[in-house]
């Protein structure tokens, strides 16, 4: 038998391919296995910890919704309380123009215990009254157009009519009391006389006339 030469690589002994098998088997079965405790444990965890986020993510929104509710009302207090001082400070300066008027009215009164002249209180009403109706005016008040003008009823009230041929018919002969608009709105319809066309007749103008003729047609 001869020896190995220097460089030569020993043969190694041969081993048992059953044993080296057996050996390696279970350390690979130990390496695969899981505990189920610990997957359990983790996923109670997992779901602890999203209840506690949906939890409090709802409370940040129902305290934003709280806030967001109480601002909201104070807003809307706040605009009530606005809106009513507004329109007090309109009526206030409403009155405030219309005091003059009520100091002349006072005076005109006055002067009507004392004046020998009829004339002269009547002159120092009509004084009085173009002042209101300059002061009405200068608020936005103004009167509604209707003698002479053809009647319309977004802005006239008939309440009668009379047969002329002075007029065509559907003019406005009379006011009997005036109407106004403010701020392009009609707050009252001017109430006026309306004529109309005279019904034709046998006899003479006259004659229908000395007869009485029809009375005036009163519409509602």
């Amino acid at each position: 038998m001869s020896e190995p030469t220097e460089g030569s690589v020993a043969p190694q002994a041969e081993q048992p391919v059953g044993e080296s098998a057996t050996s390696a088997q279970p350390a690979s079965t130990s390496a695969g296995a899981s505990d189920p405790n610990a997957e359990r444990d983790a996923a109670h965890s997992t779901a602890s910890d999203l209840v506690a986020e949906l939890t409090a993510e709802r409370d940040r929104l129902r305290d934003q919704l709280l806030r967001t509710s109480a601002d909201f009302d104070n807003f809307r207090k706040r605009t009530r309380r606005d809106l009513e001082e507004a329109e007090r400070r309109g009526s206030e300066e409403v009155l405030r123009q219309i005091l003059p008027v009520i100091d002349n009215l006072e005076r005109a009164v006055e002067a009507a215990r004392t004046a020998p002249d009829a004339r002269a209180v009547a002159e120092g009403v009509q004084m009085v009254l173009r002042m209101f109706e300059e002061t009405a005016r200068g608020l936005g008040l103004v009167r509604v157009r209707a003698v002479g003008e053809r009647f319309d009823p977004a802005m006239h009230d008939a309440l009668q009519q009379v047969e002329t041929d002075e007029q065509p018919p559907g003019t406005v002969l009379a006011e009997i009391e005036a109407g106004y608009q403010f701020g392009g709105r009609l707050l009252r319809a001017a109430r006026v006389v309306v004529a109309r066309p005279r019904r034709a007749t046998d006899g003479p103008r006259g004659e229908d006339a000395a007869a009485g003729g029809d009375p005036p047609t009163q519409v509602n």
